[in-house]
């Protein structure tokens, strides 16, 4: 007798091995319809496993369908094999090589004789979907490692040859078959290829084989998968959105930056671009300045000795820009943290003086690979908002509390309100006692309900060094931005010596809390400018208020008024140009000018602007002190 135990705790009971797909049978037929696959044991062992497989002794079984994590997975999967069934079908001389799930979707990469054309991928699509709706079985058989690579060599596939030779001699492989299609794949799979319905070809690209330059560039073919027709939409939707929040769109079109071929990964600046820094940089200042920081300033480069120390050298190099001068090896700095510490090894510290909370707008550089660059958001030079807290044991929970406190104040004055916590714990290759680690864990995760934050826990993702919170944005179109980080350090002050004088009179080393709210500077202003597609509000607009004429006869009260609220501390502009009303007012608004004010003879005669607000909205004419008024308390309130 084989006894199943299901996920609310009840058990079946069989006379003889059972395949998970008469367990489902036997819980419902409902249940058995919707069935992708069976994941079986409980907790960090537990598997994914096929409808087929045959389950020989008790057990634990969960049925998975498209409503579980692990059956999107699946489904995801089995359309790559999809998308490569049906490539072989309308291009029989393309091999196939790897086809991975990856988020939102997956990929299949091919070698054929020329490239892919748009044309090619609708019809690709499209014979996908006919053998969706064939509905094919899909089955598994195992076969020796040399037959199976007998066998690819055999029809031709090369590639999927040369994977199965990497494989030790003597294994076993499992291979995969639908229709008139086998490819190699460890599994599991949905059990039919009807099962595939809500899916779309996104585009195609090249990489190499096996990652290596050297190799043959591949065709890579991405898609993406979804249980339902509507998830889909919706997932489309966000593409179309996020096509038109693309913040390297905006940036040439607002006139904000630009990025040049004589220095990749760095930015170009202009002046509104730069105002936006500005007024990021500032704010940010200003909350180092009223929650306890002191703001520092360390040198770009330093010396390869430093490095070494720290451990960077070891384990971060190749990310690590290196100089020479007279016969010293120095780099240039990808981190602000040793920099810091040796600005608190300056003079003698006492317990008195923790927590110390350093601040710097400190300007890193990291040599991230070309193909990894992406706008403003991935670069290889950029400025953190990076801070330190040299503290006690005792004071980290404290700490830590204050520190997410001030973190979701700061997101929601930029128009950040959704949050996501995330605790990364011990790794298995780690420094310090479990005494230790229990007790900085405890500490971050006692600061986030005392917050009232509901996290998750990452088992194992913490740092070698210690544990930290990922603090996560979603933006407007539902995109998740990983920015503020709390990392707690007891490996990095010990390495460089760093000591303070305890209440008894011996030395001891802090600890280091890491700590940035907006992270990089340039990646944030990009996630900002998606976030509000680009119509930034009124505190953060490079342009907040633009004052236009309607004829050169009220050029001079164009001016006054601009001067007026530029003395108020407005960043205004004035058109004087002669060209009509409706196309100035048309060219600002591109421009996401917040408020437009147009002045014709009445408006000044009575000293008054008509307003119109961003989103063609006509707030009607008024006395220039009630709109000063109103620009005042819109910046104050960060509206």
């Amino acid at each position: 007798m084989i006894s199943i135990q299901l996920p609310d705790g009840s058990k079946r009971e069989f006379a003889q091995p059972v395949t998970v797909a008469e367990v489902a049978a036997s819980i419902g037929a409902g249940l058995a319809k919707a069935a992708l696959a069976g994941r079986v044991g409980h907790g960090p062992a537990a598997r994914l496993v096929d409808l087929a497989h045959r389950l020989e002794a008790d057990t634990q079984l969960a049925i998975v369908t498209d409503k579980d994590p692990d059956g999107l997975e699946l489904i995801r999967h089995s359309t790559a094999h999809l998308l490569a069934y049906a490539v072989k079908e309308l291009f029989p001389d393309a091999q196939v090589t790897i086809g991975p799930v990856i988020e939102n979707g997956f990929y299949y990469d091919f070698s054929y004789k020329r490239p892919f054309t748009p044309e090619d991928l609708t019809a690709i699509e499209q014979r996908m979907a006919e053998l969706a709706r064939k509905d094919e079985k899909v089955e598994r058989r195992v076969l020796p490692r040399d037959e199976a690579v007998a066998y690819f060599k055999g029809i031709g596939e090369h590639y999927k040859a040369e994977i199965v030779s990497s494989i030790p001699a003597g294994e076993e492989v499992s291979l995969y078959r639908e229709g008139a299609f086998e490819d190699l794949c460890r599994g599991p799979h949905v059990p039919s290829t009807g099962k595939l319905k809500h899916f779309k070809l996104m585009k195609v690209a090249g990489a190499y084989w096996r990652g290596d330059h050297r190799n043959e560039m591949l065709q890579r073919i991405y898609g993406t998968a979804w249980a339902t027709k509507d998830e889909l939409q919706q997932y489309l939707h966000m593409l179309a959105e996020a096509e038109k929040r693309d913040h390297r769109r905006l940036g040439r079109e607002l006139d904000l930056f630009h990025l040049d071929e004589h220095a990749p990964g760095l930015v170009f600046w202009h002046p509104k671009g730069w105002t936006i820094w500005q007024q990021v940089e500032q704010y940010m200042r200003a909350v180092y300045r009223d929650n306890g920081y002191q703001e520092v300033k360390g040198p770009q480069i330093l010396d390869q000795s430093l490095w070494e120390k720290t451990g960077h050298w070891d384990k971060y190099r190749e990310n690590m820009f290196t100089t020479e001068s007279e016969k010293r090896d120095y780099a240039l700095k990808p981190m602000n943290c040793p920099g810091h510490i040796l600005i608190f090894k300056q003079g003698i510290k006492s317990y008195r003086d923790l927590p110390l909370r350093y601040g710097e707008f400190g300007q890193c550089h990291r040599n991230e690979p070309t193909g990894g660059l992406h706008g403003i958001m991935r670069v290889r030079g950029f400025t953190q908002d990076d801070g330190h807290i040299f503290c006690t044991e005792d004071m980290i929970q404290g700490e830590c509390v204050a520190y997410t406190e001030l973190l979701q104040r700061v997101y929601k004055d930029f128009g950040f309100t959704d949050i996501l916590y995330k605790v990364a714990t011990r790794p298995d290759a780690r420094i310090g006692s479990d005494e230790v680690w229990d007790k900085a864990e405890r500490a971050l995760m006692e600061s986030l309900r005392h917050s009232g934050c509901e996290f998750i826990v990452s088992p194992g993702e913490g740092a070698f060094y210690g544990p930290k919170i990922e603090y996560t944005l979603r933006d407007a179109i539902g995109r998740h931005w990983q920015c503020g980080t709390m990392q707690v350090d007891f490996s990095m002050a010990q390495r460089l010596d760093a000591q303070y004088v305890a209440e008894d009179g011996s030395r001891h080393h802090p600890v280091m809390l890491h700590r940035a709210i907006v992270g990089s500077l340039e990646r944030f202003i990009g996630i900002l400018i998606e976030q509000h597609a680009g119509a930034l509000p009124a505190w953060l607009a490079p342009v907040q208020v633009v004052v236009t004429s309607i004829t050169d006869q009220q050029a001079d009260y164009a001016r006054e008024v601009a001067k007026t609220l530029r003395k108020q501390g407005v960043r205004v502009e004035a058109d004087l140009r002669n060209e009509k009303i409706t196309y100035k007012i048309r060219e600002h608004s591109l421009q996401k000018v917040p408020y437009i004010l147009v002045v014709g003879d009445k408006e000044k005669a009575s000293g008054a602007v008509a307003v119109r607000a961003r989103g063609n909205l006509d707030l009607g004419a008024m006395p220039l002190e009630d709109f000063s008024r109103r620009i005042s308390e819109d910046i104050a309130r960060k509206a």
